[in-house]
């Protein structure tokens, strides 16, 4: 199976955001004249590992202070970086503390046991992008949505078409002009022209959902 190399990572830079926005609209006129009145989006860029999906887990469902507490509570109990042994060498209790559910919880000694046991190698996932989405689907609690979301920001990967994501669905529908919100299989369908810069597209369309344009 091949593999990504260390190298690869954050392949999605300005750079490259920037080049696959701009082929793109030389064959689709609305991305050009979305780029004239709204500017590029930047790239966002996480660090690729064990640490983001825990703070992945720990931030769902919750503000962004609420989840940004909850990591400060752990770090304290755990140490720094919450490593899976320190985490799953903790009680119920303890972990409750640091404002964990239970559900919580199962997630999170879900994902440590993973990459304690050698079973996901966060930084070997497999090159073919539906391939690492499966990988990551294996942990409890991370479904496509966020294993897209990861491959986007942690990898940099060009091509990752979170179709689930909710502002993407209504941006998509405002830039091509459509009646209505596209459901997640329209959004998906939709996007198949964009290929192989679909990332640049989802930065595009979040892009595009927050910015105001007077």
């Amino acid at each position: 199976m091949a593999r990504n190399q260390p190298s690869a990572r954050h392949l999605l830079d300005e750079t490259a955001l920037r080049a696959s926005l701009d082929a793109l609209a030389a064959d689709h006129a609305f991305l050009a004249q979305l780029i004239e009145s709204h500017g590029y989006p930047e790239p966002r860029q996480r660090e690729r590992g064990y640490e983001t999906l825990l703070r992945t887990i720990v931030g769902q469902q919750v503000s962004v202070a609420a989840a940004a507490s909850m990591w400060t509570k752990l770090e304290a109990a755990l140490g720094p970086g919450c490593t899976p042994q320190a985490l799953l060498a903790q009680d119920f209790d303890t972990l409750r503390a640091c404002g964990l559910s239970r559900q919580k919880q199962g997630y999170a000694r879900s994902l440590a046991e993973l990459v304690t046991s050698g079973a996901l190698d966060l930084h070997n996932l497999p090159e073919d992008d539906e391939e690492a989405i499966a990988a990551l689907v294996q942990i409890n609690g991370i479904g496509r949505w966020s294993a897209e979301i990861y491959l986007l920001f942690a990898e940099g990967r060009r091509d990752i078409w979170p179709a689930g994501d909710l502002a993407v669905q209504i941006a998509v529908g405002r830039m091509l002009g459509l009646p209505e919100r596209p459901s997640e299989k329209a959004t998906r369908a939709l996007a198949e022209p964009w290929r192989p810069h679909r990332s640049a597209m989802a930065l595009m369309a979040w892009h595009h959902y927050n910015t105001k344009v007077l």
